[in-house]
C-alpha cells in the first residue's frame, strides 16, 4: 500500500549519530545557513519553541491572532503560556487566514500574529506586515509576527522566503514534516536580540535529556523504515484503522482533544536528533524540487467534476500536502484505500469548533474552517514516490473522477 506520507530516509540518517562532530549547535548553524536566516534555535518540538518565545519575551494574558484552520499545537502553546487565542477564519482560495479578518481581529491586547502557510501555500506576507505595522502605530506597542512554517519549508511570496518575513519563524521537525530530525523543532530569526533572548531562556529553563533518550529516538527512527515500507504498510494501515494500538503509541505527543504538551516538551533536543537533521538538510533542496515536480503532475489530473476543488497554483508553494476539497471525502478515501493508496485528511478539525476551545470563539462563526475540516483530502506527494506509484495515484484519481461524474 502507498502511504499518505513517508519521510525521505536513507542509510545516511542511520549512521549520522555515529559522527561525533555533529552536535545540536552544528545542526542549528546548518539549518540557518540552508534556509538563509541568521539564527536557528533548536527545541524538542515546534510548539515548545512558540511557548518559550512567549515566556522569554514576557508575553502573558495577551491576545495571539492565529488561524482557525491549522494544527492544534499553535493554540495549545498559546493557552499553556498563559495567553488567549484569537481565531481568524480561512479563505476558500488558499486556506490561509483571511487578510481582512486579521485586521479586524487585532486589538490593543494583541501581542502577536501567527500566519500559517497551510499545506505549503504561502500567505501574502507583505500584506500581513502592513496590517500589523498599521496596528502597532494605532495601539503604540510591538506586535510580533511569527511565521508558522511547519508546512512551508522553502515557500516564497513574490520571491521572498516567508521564513524571512516578520520577526521569526517556527518549524516542526517530526517524521511527517518536509525534513525531519525524528522529533524536534526549530525557531529561526534574523533578529540578533531575539535570538539571544530565546537561546538564553532555553538554556536556563529546558533541562538536558537523559542518557536513554537519544537511543530511544534512534530506535523510533529504525522502526520508521519498515513501518513505511510499501509491502508492509497495508498492515500498518489496518492497525491504524481497526485497532487502538497506534493511538496508544502516539497519543502522548499529539492529543488533539486536549490542551496538552508531550511529557518531554521541556527537554532539549538530543544530539542523535540533531545528527539526523544534518543528514536531512543535505537532501533539502532535492526534497523541495521533487514535491514541486509531483504537484505539477497532479495539476494535470481530471478536474472535470465540480465537487473537486484543487489547491491554488501559486509560484513559491512547496506542497507539504496536495490538498483537494470535496464533499465526498469518505467515499474518496475508501475508494483509494481499496486500490492500495492511502489518502491523507489533514487537517480534520477546526480550532474554534474543537471541544477544548469552544470558549474562545468570541461569538464569531468560522464557516470556512469548519467546511475545510470536513472536506479536505490530500494525495501522497512525498519525494520517495516512484514514477509508477505516481502514475497509479493519477490513474486512480481520474477513475474516481469519472465514476463521480457518471455514477
Amino acid at each position: 500500500m502507498i502511504p499518505r506520507l513517508k519521510p525521505r530516509l536513507g542509510w545516511e540518517e542511520v549512521f549520522a549519530p555515529c559522527k561525533r562532530d555533529l552536535s545540536v549547535r552544528v545542526f542549528e548553524d546548518m539549518f540557518a545557513s540552508t534556509l538563509n536566516t541568521q539564527h536557528a534555535i533548536a527545541f524538542p518540538y515546534g510548539r515548545s519553541a512558540l511557548w518559550a518565545m512567549f515566556k522569554a519575551l514576557g508575553i502573558e494574558n495577551a491576545e495571539i491572532v492565529q488561524p482557525a484552520y491549522t494544527c492544534s499545537v499553535v493554540a495549545h502553546a498559546t493557552i499553556l503560556s498563559g495567553n488567549i487565542p484569537v481565531f481568524v477564519d480561512c479563505t476558500l482560495d488558499d486556506y490561509n487566514m483571511d487578510l481582512d479578518q486579521i485586521a479586524r481581529a487585532i486589538t490593543e491586547k494583541t501581542r502577536a500574529v501567527i500566519p500559517t502557510h497551510i499545506f505549503g501555500c504561502p500567505m501574502d506576507v507583505e500584506a500581513v506586515t502592513q496590517i500589523v505595522r498599521a496596528a502597532e502605530k494605532k495601539f503604540g506597542h510591538k506586535i510580533w509576527i511569527i511565521q508558522d512554517c511547519a508546512h512551508s519549508f522553502g515557500a516564497e511570496w513574490n520571491g521572498q522566503a516567508v521564513v524571512n518575513a516578520g520577526d521569526g519563524a517556527l518549524f516542526g521537525l517530526g517524521i511527517s514534516k518536509i525534513i525531519t530530525s525524528i522529533f524536534g523543532g526549530m525557531f529561526s530569526t534574523d533578529d540578533d536580540a531575539l535570538a539571544h533572548t530565546l537561546r538564553d531562556y532555553r538554556d536556563q529553563h529546558f533541562r538536558q535529556p537523559g542518557w536513554t533518550k537519544g537511543p530511544r529516538r534512534l530506535l523510533y527512527l529504525l522502526a520508521v523504515y519498515p513501518a513505511f515500507w510499501e509491502p508492509a504498510y497495508g498492515l500498518v494501515y489496518w492497525l491504524q484503522e481497526h485497532t487502538p494500538l497506534l493511538n496508544r503509541l502516539t497519543k502522548a505527543y499529539h492529543l488533539d482533544d486536549q490542551i496538552h504538551f508531550p511529557p518531554d516538551h521541556m527537554e532539549q533536543m538530543t544530539r542523535a536528533e540533531a545528527a539526523v537533521g544534518v543528514a536531512q538538510l543535505a537532501k533539502y533542496e532535492s526534497i523541495i524540487q521533487r514535491r514541486r515536480a509531483i504537484a505539477e503532475i497532479y495539476f494535470q489530473l481530471d478536474r472535470g467534476h465540480p465537487d473537486f476543488i484543487f489547491p491554488p497554483r501559486i509560484a513559491g508553494a512547496t506542497y507539504s500536502h496536495f490538498a483537494i476539497r470535496t464533499p465526498r471525502k469518505k467515499v474518496a478515501m475508501d475508494f483509494f484505500a481499496a486500490h492500495g493508496v492511502q489518502l491523507g485528511e489533514l487537517i480534520e478539525y477546526s480550532m474554534p469548533h474543537h471541544p477544548a476551545y469552544l470558549g474562545y470563539t468570541q461569538g464569531k462563526a468560522f464557516p470556512n474552517a469548519l467546511l475545510c475540516s470536513q472536506s479536505m483530502i490530500n494525495l501522497p506527494i512525498h519525494p520517495g514516490l516512484t514514477p509508477g506509484q505516481i502514475d497509479k495515484i493519477a490513474s486512480l484519481f481520474n477513475q474516481f473522477a469519472a465514476l463521480e461524474r457518471h455514477p
